[in-house]
């Protein structure tokens, strides 16, 4: 029965309440903890990590004090994504996989662009934006194949 409830829990501890939230590339999936049964291939769109106040502190320092990628301790089954729906079974039709080189090459530069940009007084991006960038990079770099224009 659907309850009406649209939020997100944690994809560390599973708490409700969140006060953060990353989007990666559907590539990045398979980087995450319990991920094994998503076919992230059938990803549409970008995939959100939300995380609790206390929570994000800790991937904070993560990524910006250790220069670590939270994604392997994060729970994939505690991600927000859209799968596309399976009209293979449906209608007994194959349909191509989505190509999802545009969005990765949009997420990398815009990761590249927050990066460059972080340190110069007129950008206005916040913490939470550079950790974005630096994950989004680091876990195209562990997946190999960085989409080019």
């Amino acid at each position: 029965m659907y309850t009406g409830k649209t939020g997100q829990p944690c994809c560390l501890c599973g708490r409700e309440e969140t006060s953060t939230r990353i989007e990666i590339p559907p590539r990045a999936v398979q980087l995450l903890d319990n991920s094994s049964p998503i076919a992230w291939r059938d990803i549409e769109g970008d995939v959100s990590l939300h995380f609790c106040e206390g929570d994000w502190e800790t991937v904070r320092d993560l990524v910006l004090d250790a220069g670590m990628s939270p994604l392997p301790r994060c729970n994939a089954a505690r991600a927000s994504f859209v799968l596309r729906e399976d009209f293979e079974a449906l209608l007994n039709d194959v349909r191509d996989e989505p190509d999802q080189t545009p969005l990765e090459r949009e997420l990398l530069e815009e990761a590249d662009r927050v990066i460059a940009e972080y340190d110069d007084a007129d950008a206005l991006h916040s913490e939470r934006d550079l950790v974005q960038a630096r994950v989004v990079r680091w876990a195209l770099e562990e997946l190999g194949q960085l989409p080019t224009a």
